[in-house]
């Protein structure tokens, strides 16, 4: 095996595939990243036996050949040489790789390719493509509010639906669930179900980064397994098996009470209130009040205290409200979390009683859908 490529060209596929090199493992190979020549180009995969990622780079081969380096050390030494050319060369029988950049070089030991996990091919299965920008904002909006505790494993992924020309993300943990819906680039064949670990959609939202190319997914229900696929890089995931809740009867459908709110204000007076809530059980209070006149805006009062520390209150004022008045409190993670990931504009919660759950959405979009659990508190 011998070849050249560029430092940084060598970087940046290191960092793509290390995601998925294994931090700790019983096979410890997979702390691995195996190098191959294929099609003319360098190919990187690692694997940590759930989810595996392969990239290209641009090489010029002399001689064909595949070698397994150790992860860490290989990327630390890539990324201290200068942006210049970097020659690789397998020295024959002997499983040592040399690497030579300018006036640096190095001679990294590794294991045979043929020991290393083999990469799944996903070939057959239902297939969609969806832009990349729409995938990554339903990623972010929802793989958030996955379980991350394994008592319940289905509750650690994400259900994805395919369906006609839409699609659908849905988590939850049991204190909350988001559902994000949109639309594909072309309808599918057939509606699919799968349940994708939260972790590989986190990982494949780095990768989406600022990516205009569309993603090519392809989900193999019977193999458990699915397949994504952007900008020359292919994430491989193993699916989680198991029944994920029927959410939307989760959903509250009916509200007493409906407040419209500037996102940005009800977030800074959540994040003053977080600081108290942090020693006082996680919990904040809001209380809507409807105007008393017309021409006037309602109010929320966030309220948030502990018997150690102290207490705050802050108001903000409602763009529109509908209903009585409403108190409702929630766990002072889960309430800034919506309101983060929801960015900008307005937002509307609806709620009934305050032991009832209350319902993010937001103003101009009916793709989402966020519910959270109450916290129930003496008022």
């Amino acid at each position: 095996m011998k070849l050249s490529c560029l430092q940084e060209n060598l970087s940046r596929g290191l960092s793509i595939v290390g995601r998925a090199v294994a931090s700790r493992a019983t096979l410890p190979i997979t702390q691995n990243v195996l190098l191959e020549t294929d099609r003319s180009m360098l190919k990187l995969s690692a694997t940590n036996l759930e989810i595996a990622i392969t990239t290209w780079i641009g090489a010029m081969i002399e001689e064909e050949g595949s070698i397994t380096l150790p992860a860490r050390l290989l990327t630390e030494f890539v990324n201290s040489l200068p942006s210049d050319r970097i020659d690789l060369e397998l020295e024959a029988g002997s499983g040592v790789m040399q690497l030579v950049c300018g006036r640096a070089e190095a001679r990294i030991h590794g294991a045979s390719a043929d020991d290393f996990p083999p990469i799944p091919q996903v070939e057959e299965g239902v297939s969609a493509s969806v832009g990349s920008q729409a995938l990554k904002t339903a990623i972010t909006r929802v793989v958030f509010a996955a379980a991350t505790e394994e008592s319940r494993p289905v509750l650690t992924g994400v259900e994805a639906k395919l369906s006609g020309d839409r699609f659908t993300l849905a988590a939850a943990d049991g204190f909350r669930l988001a559902v994000q819906h949109g639309t594909l680039a072309e309808p599918v064949v057939e509606e699919i179900g799968v349940i994708v670990p939260a972790r590989t959609l986190n990982e494949l939202n780095r990768l989406l980064g600022e990516q205009d190319d569309p993603v090519e997914i392809m989900m193999v229900p019977a193999r458990g397994q699915v397949l994504f696929k952007v900008a020359g890089v292919e994430v491989v995931s193993q699916l989680l098996q198991g029944t994920f809740p029927n959410y939307d009867q989760l959903i509250p459908q009916n509200y007493d009470t409906r407040s419209v709110f500037d996102l940005q204000k009800l977030l800074r007076a959540t994040r003053t209130a977080a600081i108290f809530a942090r020693d006082g059980s996680n919990i904040i209070r809001l209380q809507m009040t409807p105007p008393e006149e017309e021409g006037v805006a309602g109010k929320a009062v966030v309220s948030a205290r502990s018997e150690e520390v102290g207490e705050n209150q802050g108001e903000v004022d409602t763009e529109a409200i509908e209903g009585g008045e409403s108190r409702i409190a929630f766990n002072s993670k889960y309430l800034q979390d919506v309101l983060t990931v929801l960015d900008r504009g307005q937002v509307a919660l609806e709620t009934t009683t305050s032991s009832s759950p209350g319902v993010f959405k937001p103003i101009g979009s009916e793709d989402y859908v966020h519910v959270v659990m109450p916290m129930f508190v003496q008022w």
